[in-house]
């Protein structure tokens, strides 16, 4: 890095500062939290960490010096485990986020998939399968109607997809909920609290190996 990309030495000395005022408002959020999902907390945290990571940037940048502080990644950003220690139930939360890369491969396969459909119904004397046609919300109706998601995320290439980031959360209950009870808000009740484990899969995390030892394996993932 050339003298004139370095930060100066008040640059280095501002960010100390902020860190040390980052520090202060996140006691201060701490000391006057109102619960534990309080998000004056969580973006007194924030701030800490990017000051934080800021400082890191400029004193390596200046003096070529490190600070002993490890910004949290993904895997660390839960709250600490607020569970019972011998859960009786549990819930599995997963999301997996898709792009629709190739319409025309999906919609081909959807297309697929509705023609046999109709075939087997044509044959048991029952009304068509509707045609997909050009409609990317049909086939992908036709396409998890088919599939079960496992099955889709390991196909998801041969069904036009591209995979972006995905998660799964394990997290402990105090009894198995009455059938149908939460079946109109499935999402909403999710308690970080209580999560035992979470497996991350990221391409976040592959550019961070590019960048760090090949032989560690990136955090969070799976």
């Amino acid at each position: 890095m050339s003298d004139a990309a370095q930060p100066t030495a008040a640059e280095v000395r501002a960010a100390a500062e902020a860190v040390k005022a980052a520090l202060d408002r996140h006691l201060e959020a701490v000391e006057n939290r109102t619960g534990d999902d309080d998000p004056a907390v969580y973006a007194a945290f924030n701030d800490l960490a990017a000051a934080a990571e800021a400082y890191d940037e400029r004193l390596y940048d200046r003096y070529d010096e490190v600070t002993p502080f490890e910004i949290p990644g993904v895997e660390d950003s839960l709250p600490p485990y607020e569970g019972p220690e011998d859960p009786s139930a549990l819930t599995v939360l997963i999301r997996r986020d898709y792009a629709v890369a190739e319409p025309h491969r999906l919609l081909a396969q959807a297309q697929r998939i509705a023609d046999l459909d109709r075939g087997d119904r044509e044959e048991d004397g029952a009304d068509a399968a509707a045609v997909v046609g050009s409609s990317v919300h049909a086939a992908l109706g036709v396409l998890f109607g088919e599939f079960e998601p496992d099955e889709i995320a390991s196909r998801h290439k041969e069904f036009g997809l591209e995979e972006g980031d995905s998660t799964l959360w394990v997290a402990a209950a105090d009894e198995l909920p009455e059938p149908g009870e939460w079946l109109s808000t499935p999402f909403d009740q999710a308690d970080p609290g209580r999560v035992i484990c979470r497996f991350d899969v990221s391409a976040v995390f592959d550019e961070d190996e590019l960048h760090g030892d090949p032989d560690e394996a990136p955090p969070g993932s799976s």
